[in-house]
């Protein structure tokens, strides 16, 4: 029995820890954005499948947060875990 509530731990433990990432381009611009544009990101984060109220990832959150004007780039990522999933959108441009 001690075997087993072992074991079962262990499987939790290793489940809880592992995670994924998922990230891409949504969509690119002709706008100038080289090794010198600035960034800017916004995120949420989804708590066992509950997204927050004020969840914002938005396009103009981050161009907002990098202080960006004319958008070159934006990507998004995705990054989760058994009990966590974070959403980011990252922007570039001048």
């Amino acid at each position: 029995m001690k075997r087993i509530i072992t074991n079962s731990l262990v499987a939790l433990s290793i489940l809880a820890l592992t995670s994924c990432s998922i990230s891409g381009p949504l969509f690119i611009t002709d706008n100038a954005g080289g090794t010198d544009s600035k960034k800017g990101e916004s995120s949420y984060t989804i708590v066992f499948g509950f997204m927050p109220f004020n969840a914002d990832a938005s396009i103009v959150t981050a161009a907002r947060n990098g202080d960006i004007t004319k958008v070159a780039t934006v990507d998004q990522k995705i990054t989760g875990n058994f009990f966590t999933t974070k959403v980011t959108t990252i922007v570039t441009g001048e």
